[in-house]
């Protein structure tokens, strides 16, 4: 590196001020990759081979990048040092896939760009960006639209049960309560309600299903959050064990037995990411890249669950849905 180069990168840090990476070449860039993740999990190998073919790129475009993983396991307090670790190895950015993988990338810099990847937040609220269009800060990346797409959710599930007037959500409490906000929001224009089952640990998660299927509810939201991301198998037997119709934020939840699975298409969504983390190498101003939203949507139904549950699917189900399990 130009000592200029350097004399540039060490004021930019001194300041707290979002790090450009104009200075460094992307051939010999390393960005880190900080999720909660397991350790060893095949859904959590194929996002980050998502997320390699887009910040790498493919034949001639490929650029060599180093990507460092660091898979917290579902522990939340892992994420603080892992986060220190990176910005320890001298990554050029940070891909943080969660709200709590992005507090502890920002708690560990104010200075290298984070490529967030949070269905969970709204980035303006938690003031991680002072807008959409102009982050301003060392933050920009995909954040879901929650408002509508819990709307969203919430209809589905009345169509497959109709008349549900009680809902159970289950909702892992580090995700935050932006989405429990816009789902109450939802329910009470639609005269239904909701009884909310906190859970902080995949220990957790047979417990509450299990209060679920002795209370009155009539079916099951499950709200985005890694830990249920991780856990896709599990839940779906949980709720078909229990017998509740069960609607999913992953879509892959029907295709691990689960009834429905309704949000982003997730390979694309961390190509996506990738693709953003790559413009940061490339020279973009993370403060002036812009945040995104997801761009594909994925509607899974699985009607072998659903008679196991003596539902039948409706038409406007099965005709919507870019996947039906038989």
């Amino acid at each position: 590196m130009r000592r200029r180069d350097f004399i540039g990168i060490a004021a930019a840090m001194a300041a707290g001020l979002p790090l450009s990476v104009r200075a460094v070449s992307p051939r010999n860039a390393r960005v880190g990759f900080l999720t909660l993740g397991a350790d060893r999990s095949p859904l959590v190998d194929g996002r980050v081979a998502s997320f390699r073919e887009g910040v790498i790129g493919r034949g001639q475009d490929a650029i060599n990048i180093e990507v460092l993983e660091r898979r917290a396991n579902g522990q939340i307090d892992r994420l603080a040092p892992m986060a220190a670790d990176l910005v320890g190895q001298g990554v050029q950015a940070i891909c943080a896939i969660s709200p709590p993988a992005v507090r502890a990338a920002r708690q560990a810099t104010a200075a290298i760009p984070i490529v967030a990847l949070d269905l969970e937040s709204d980035p303006v609220a938690s003031a991680w960006a002072a807008s959409l269009a102009h982050p301003g800060g060392n933050v920009t990346g995909i954040f879901l639209d929650i408002p509508g797409f819990n709307a969203k959710t919430l209809q589905l599930l009345s169509e497959i049960v109709p008349g549900i007037r009680s809902v159970a959500v289950l909702w892992h409490r580090p995700s935050g309560s932006l989405q429990l906000g816009a789902l109450r929001g939802a329910a009470a224009s639609l005269g239904v309600t909701l009884d909310i089952f906190e859970v902080d640990s995949v220990g957790d998660l047979g417990g509450a299903i299990a209060a679920m299927a002795k209370s009155d509810v009539k079916g099951v939201i499950m709200l985005s959050s890694s830990l249920f991301a991780g856990n896709l198998g599990l839940l779906a037997d949980l709720t078909l064990r229990h017998r509740l119709p069960a609607i999913n934020t992953f879509p892959e939840f029907a295709a691990s037995g689960g009834l429905l699975g309704y949000g982003p298409d997730l390979p694309s969504l961390f190509t996506q990411a990738g693709f953003m983390t790559r413009k940061v190498l490339q020279g973009s101003s993370v403060a002036e890249l812009p945040i995104e939203r997801p761009t594909r949507f994925q509607l899974i139904a699985n009607t072998k669950t659903a008679t196991a549950l003596n539902l039948t699917l409706p038409a406007s189900i099965l005709v919507s849905a870019d996947s039906v399990i038989e």
